[in-house]
C-alpha cells in the first residue's frame, strides 16, 4: 500500500471513530473528499480498496467481557473522572485507530480498560489500600495492547510509578518495552544516549500527536533496568511531574536491584513505605510469579519478591495479565487469611476479555476448522519425524536432513510470502515458526539445515522462474509447484504469475534462531518491504514473544499441560489479509490435545460470565475451576503444591469425559473385557426399566455400586488423565445417596450391521479410526477433533426430547453455528 493510500485510510478512520456508522455512498464520498487534499490524489480502484477495508473492519466486533468483583468493591471512577484529564489514553486511542484497530475494537478496549481501572486503587485516596486482579484474555489476542491503555488510563489518573514484569526472557522484556515506548512513551528508549549527545527525539508511536509530558523510562529496549542507570537519571521518585516506568524481566536479580534502587531512591512518608501510588502489571502472570513451595513460611524467590515489591507501598496494585490462568486459580484460597492475603491471588476481582470476531484463536482452528470429515482448513499432520527427528531427543542429536512435513512447510511459506506480496502486503512482514526441540544445540542443526533448503530453492528460483512453463524442469521449481496445488489452488492466482513474482518475493527470505544464546530475529531494521523470516527456537518462542505475520508453522512438541501447551500457540493471533494462506503442522496427538484444551478455555470464559450474573467472588470462582474435571491436567504439577499426593475437588455436574486413549496391554484388555461382562451380567439378572434407542439399549435405575464397582476395577491408561477413577470415584461416593444413587446406563450399538455376543447382549460395534503410531507403546488413540469413542448425539440417549432441543437450540444461539457438535444436557 503506498503512503498516499496509508495516510487517506488514516484519516478518514480517525474522522469515522465518533460518527455514527455511514452507508457506502456516505463512507466513498468521505474518502473522496479526504483524497482530494492528499497529493497527488487517489484512483477509484484505490478509493474503492480503502472503502472496503473499512467496512471490513466495521463488521468486526468485540463483547465487554466478564467482571467477578470481592464483596468489599467500592466504585471510584466515574465520581473521578470530570478531575481527569485524559492525555494519555487520548493519544493512544489515536495510536490504536492509525495502527488499523476496527473502531468497534478500540471502542471496547476503552470501555474494557475502564472497568480494570474502576477496581485500582484511587490513586487520590491517601488511606493505605493494596489491589490485586487477575486479566484472563486468550493467547496472541491483544493483551499487551489491553495493559498499554490501562497503563495510559492509570497514568492519567495519578499514578507516577508503573513497573510492568515482562516474562521471562530478554526478547520479550525488549519487546515489550518497545510497545510501551510506541503506545505510551512516545520516544525509543533504546536511543536515549544519542538523544542526549545530539537532542534528536527519535519520536515514536503516540510522540507523534503530541510529543508533551513525556514519561520518564528507567529501562530501554536494550537494558533491562541497572541501577546505576537509573540512579543518573532521578534522586526521588516523588521529585517527577510525570509519570516514572519501568519494563523489567521476571528475573530474581532485577527484582533484588529493583528492591534495593527503591529503597534508596523514594521520598517516604515513613521509614518503612513508599506513598506513591504503584500499578505492577505482571505479563505472562502465570509464568514464575506462582509461588511453587506452598508451606506456611515456603516462598520461591520471585514470588516472595514480588510480595517484597508490593509491600514497599502503602498503595499499590498488582494486576496479573495471562491467557492461561489455571497455575493462578490454584493459589490456595483456602489458606489462612496472613498467608493468603500476602500471596498473588486475585483475591479482588478477575476480568475476562472478550476475543475480537476476527481473532485466529484455538477453537477457530482447532474445533470449527477441524471437520468430522475432508482435510482440515488450517492443519497438517507431521507423521514422518520419528527416523529423523523423534519427539524425545538427546542434547547431542544429529540432524543430518530436514523431515519431509518440514521441508513442504518452507516451500508453502515461501508460496504464502509471494501470494501476499501479490495481494499487496509488500510492507507487512512474513514469518514461518519451527518449535521442535528444547536444546538449542540441536535448534542450531535445524536451523543450518533450513538455510541449506532455502538457499537451494532461492538458487533455482534465481535461475530458472523465468522461463516460463519450462521451468517446471527444475525439480525445485516443480517442487513449488506441486505445493500450490495441494495448497494454494483456489487462491485469486494461477500458478504462471506466481512463479514470475516469485524471485522478488523470496529473494531476502532467512533463517534465524531464536533462543538463549542467540536472537536474530529483529523486524526494527526493514526498509518499505517486510521481513521474510523463519525463526526457529524453542522455549524463548513458546511464551509471549509474537512473531509477526505469522503465516506457516511446523510445531513438533509434547506435553500435556494446559498452560504449556496454549502458551506455546504462537500461531494464535490476527491474520486480517492472509488467515487463508495460515498452515499449521503438528502431530495428532497434539491437535487432539489443543481441540480438547480449546473446549476447556471456552468453559473457563463461560464460568467467568456465569459467576459474573450470580455476582460470585474471585475466591469462589478459583473453586469452581479447581474443581473443572479436566484440571487434572490443566498445569505443572509444581504449580499445585509440592508434596507427592495432588487432592483435587472434581466437578463432573453438567460435564462429560469420555476416554480417548485405552492400554491394549493383553493383561488390561482381558481385564476390562471381564469387567463389563461382569456389568452386564448383573443387568440383566435384574429388574430394570429398559429402552430400545437409535443408540442401543438404555437401563435406568441402575445402583450406583454396579457402576462404582466397574470403575475401581478398569484398568485406564496412564496418558488418559481426565478419566482417572480415582477422583471420578471420589466425586460419585460424595453423592451416592442422594443425586447419583441410581444411574442410566447406556450399552451402545449400532442400528444395523453383524451383532456380537461376546459381552453377554448383543452389539453392532461401531468401527473407529486410531493412530497406528501408538501401538509400538501399547496403547490406542481414537482420532478426530473431540478425541470421542463415541457416536455423535449419544449423550441425548434418556434425555427428555423436550429438554434436549432446549439445550441444543441454547448451544446454537451461543455458538453462532448451525450444526450442534456436542451439548452438556441437563441432569
Amino acid at each position: 500500500m503506498n503512503k498516499a493510500i496509508e495516510i487517506v485510510k488514516n484519516m478518514v478512520e480517525s474522522g469515522l471513530y465518533n460518527q455514527p456508522r455511514k452507508t457506502e455512498d456516505e463512507l466513498r464520498n468521505m474518502i473522496r473528499g479526504v483524497a482530494s487534499a492528499v497529493p497527488p490524489g487517489l484512483s477509484d480502484d484505490e478509493i474503492e480498496q480503502i472503502a472496503r477495508e473499512i467496512e471490513h473492519k466495521q463488521g468486526i466486533k468485540a463483547g465487554l467481557g466478564a467482571v467477578v468483583d470481592s464483596e468489599d468493591f467500592e466504585p471510584w471512577l466515574d465520581d473521578a473522572k470530570p478531575s481527569i484529564e485524559p492525555f494519555y489514553w487520548n493519544r493512544y486511542r489515536k495510536l490504536l485507530l492509525q495502527n488499523g484497530l476496527p473502531k468497534d475494537v478500540v471502542l471496547t478496549t476503552d470501555t474494557v480498560t475502564d472497568k480494570i481501572l474502576g477496581r485500582l486503587g484511587n490513586p487520590d485516596k491517601h488511606v493505605p489500600w493494596d489491589r490485586r486482579g487477575m486479566v484472563v484474555g486468550h493467547v496472541q489476542s491483544g493483551k499487551t495492547a489491553n495493559y498499554t491503555g490501562l497503563i495510559c488510563k492509570a497514568a492519567d489518573a495519578g499514578y507516577r510509578l508503573i513497573i510492568v514484569i515482562a516474562g521471562i526472557h530478554n526478547n520479550l522484556r525488549n519487546q515489550t518495552q518497545a510497545r510501551i515506548d510506541e503506545g505510551f512513551i512516545g520516544r525509543d528508549t533504546g536511543r536515549s544516549q544519542e538523544t542526549k549527545k545530539s537532542g534528536a527525539k527519535h519520536t515514536v508511536g503516540v510522540g507523534h500527536f503530541d510529543p508533551n509530558n513525556t514519561p520518564v523510562s528507567l529501562t530501554n529496549t536494550l537494558r533491562d533496568f541497572n541501577m546505576d542507570t537509573a540512579s543518573t537519571n532521578t534522586s526521588e521518585i516523588d521529585s517527577y511531574k510525570v509519570p516514572v516506568v519501568l519494563v523489567i524481566k521476571k528475573n530474581h536479580r532485577t527484582l533484588a536491584n529493583l528492591l534495593d534502587w527503591l529503597k534508596d531512591n523514594s521520598a517516604r512518608g515513613d521509614q518503612e513505605m513508599i506513598d506513591q501510588p504503584m500499578l505492577l502489571i505482571d505479563d505472562e502472570a502465570d509464568n514464575a510469579s506462582v509461588n511453587t513451595k506452598y508451606g506456611k513460611k515456603l516462598v520461591t524467590t520471585i514470588n516472595g519478591q514480588i510480595r517484597d515489591l508490593l509491600n514497599m507501598f502503602h498503595r499499590s496494585c498488582y494486576v496479573g495479565y495471562t491467557a492461561t490462568p489455571f497455575a493462578n486459580i490454584f493459589i490456595d484460597p483456602d489458606q489462612d487469611d496472613e498467608m493468603y492475603n500476602e500471596d498473588l491471588f486475585p483475591r479482588d476481582f478477575i476480568i475476562g476479555l472478550d476475543a475480537p470476531t476476527n481473532y485466529f484463536g484455538p477453537t477457530k482452528i482447532f474445533v470449527d476448522g477441524l471437520p468430522e470429515d475432508g482435510v482440515p482448513t488450517w492443519l497438517r499432520y507431521i507423521t514422518d519425524n520419528d527416523d529423523i527427528l523423534p519427539l524425545k531427543h538427546k542434547i547431542d542429536h544429529e540432524l543430518d536432513a530436514l523431515p519431509s512435513s518440514l521441508t513442504r512447510a518452507l516451500r508453502t511459506f515461501l508460496l504464502a510470502r509471494t501470494i501476499r506480496n501479490m495481494r499487496g502486503q509488500q510492507a507487512a512482514h512474513c514469518s514461518m515458526l519451527v518449535n521442535a526441540s528444547r536444546f538449542t544445540a540441536v535448534q542450531g542443526h535445524l536451523r543450518n539445515r533450513l538455510h541449506d533448503t532455502l538457499e537451494r530453492v532461492q538458487n533455482s528460483v534465481r535461475i530458472n522462474a523465468s522461463r516460463g512453463a519450462a521451468a517446471l524442469s527444475d525439480p525445485e521449481i516443480a517442487a513449488l509447484h506441486g505445493v500450490w496445488q495441494e495448497e494454494y489452488y483456489d487462491t485469486e492466482f494461477d500458478w504462471p504469475s506466481i512463479q514470475s513474482e516469485l524471485l522478488d518475493a523470496i529473494a531476502s527470505a532467512k533463517i534465524v534462531e531464536v533462543n538463549s544464546r542467540a536472537n536474530d530475529l529483529d523486524y526494527s531494521s526493514s526498509g518499505e518491504r517486510g521481513q521474510t523470516v523463519v525463526a526457529v527456537g524453542g522455549f524463548s518462542l513458546s511464551r509471549g514473544l509474537t512473531l509477526e505475520g505469522l503465516t506457516v508453522t511446523w510445531f513438533l512438541r509434547n506435553t500435556m499441560m494446559y498452560d504449556t501447551l496454549m502458551q506455546m500457540g504462537r500461531w494464535f493471533g490476527y491474520r486480517n489479509g492472509y488467515e487463508d494462506l495460515c498452515r499449521i503442522w503438528m502431530p495428532s496427538e497434539a491437535i487432539d490435545w489443543y481441540a480438547f484444551i480449546a473446549n476447556a478455555a471456552d468453559e473457563l470464559h463461560d464460568e467467568l460470565r456465569t459467576m459474573e450474573k450470580a455476582k460470585a467472588t474471585p475466591r469462589m470462582f478459583g473453586l469452581a475451576v479447581r474443581s473443572h474435571p479436566a484440571s487434572l491436567l490443566v498445569t505443572a504439577r509444581n504449580k499445585l503444591g509440592s508434596g507427592q499426593k495432588v487432592t483435587m475437588r472434581i466437578g463432573l455436574s453438567n460435564k462429560f469425559v469420555e476416554t480417548a486413549k485405552v492400554s491394549i496391554k493383553p493383561g488390561d484388555l482381558t481385564a476390562n473385557l471381564e469387567l463389563a461382562k461382569s456389568l452386564i451380567s448383573k443387568i440383566n439378572a435384574g429388574t430394570f426399566h429398559e429402552e430400545r434407542t437409535q443408540w442401543g439399549r438404555l437401563i435406568r435405575g441402575v445402583p450406583v455400586g454396579y457402576v462404582d464397582e466397574f470403575l475401581a476395577g478398569w484398568r485406564n491408561e496412564d496418558r488418559s488423565v481426565t478419566t482417572d477413577p480415582r477422583p471420578i470415584r471420589s466425586y460419585i461416593r460424595a453423592r451416592k445417596s442422594d443425586q447419583l444413587r441410581t444411574w442410566d446406563v447406556l450399552i451402545p450399538s449400532l442400528e444395523k450391521g453383524t451383532t456380537d455376543d461376546t459381552l453377554g447382549t448383543g452389539v453392532v460395534p461401531a468401527n473407529r479410526s486410531v493412530d497406528l503410531r501408538d501401538l509400538k507403546h501399547e496403547f490406542m488413540s481414537f482420532s478426530g477433533k473431540k478425541m470421542r469413542v463415541a457416536s455423535r448425539g449419544i449423550e441425548k440417549a434418556g434425555v427428555d426430547v423436550s429438554k434436549a432441543q432446549t439445550a441444543e437450540a441454547k448451544y446454537r444461539a451461543k455458538a453462532g453455528r448451525s450444526e450442534v457438535e456436542r451439548v452438556n444436557y441437563p441432569d
